[in-house]
């Protein structure tokens, strides 16, 4: 007899509870994947992604009483990631360098450079933006957070919260026209 998947998680769980090794090791591995995916979003690389999705599971194991069975597992870890990225820009990057205003400047989005892009690549454009203004990215456009939550989870105000996102939006925009300027000279344009 097979257990339904909700019955093998909820064992795991009340083996971390235990602090059992073994179903902390499960649990670690079931979702390495999906927390990595988020980690990666708000980290400028992979060792700074790691370092979230190593502290993230760090507070799993230490927080797991505290999770809701009514709840889905995967909310409850997607939050504590995101919390723990926060608190990771608020530790360490909050006052590191931000782009220039001139550098934010709006050039317009040429459709051909976003729909030739993959995933990665767009991801790769992300992380080479500064802290500031990846965090508001992805909180605002990929988590759909409000820039009332983002000024309250991040200590800034509303305004700098509006102003890194259409910051970190002009910035993606200048990356993708300087990317399809380098597209266009190899292709002999």
């Amino acid at each position: 007899m097979h257990l339904q998947n909700d019955e093998k998680l909820q064992l795991l769980i009340r083996g971390c509870i235990k602090k059992d090794r073994k179903s902390q090791e499960l649990l670690y591995k079931q979702y390495f994947g999906f927390a990595m995916a988020i980690a990666f979003r708000y980290a400028s690389n992979q060792d700074e992604a790691n370092e979230i999705l190593n502290d993230s599971f760090m507070k799993v194991f230490k927080h797991i009483k505290k999770y809701k069975e009514d709840r889905p597992f995967k909310a409850w870890l997607r939050t504590l990631v995101i919390n723990t990225a926060i608190n990771q820009y608020k530790k360490y990057l909050k006052h590191a360098h931000h782009d220039d205003i001139d550098e934010a400047r709006s050039i317009s989005l040429r459709q051909n450079a976003l729909s030739d892009m993959g995933y990665k690549e767009l991801l790769g454009l992300v992380q080479k933006l500064s802290p500031a203004y990846r965090t508001v990215f992805s909180l605002f456009v990929i988590d759909g957070y409000t820039h009332e939550e983002i000024s309250e989870r991040l200590g800034i105000s509303i305004g700098a919260s509006k102003s890194n996102l259409s910051r970190a939006r002009g910035r993606l925009q200048q990356m993708l026209g300087d990317l399809e300027t380098i597209r266009y000279a190899a292709v002999g344009g």
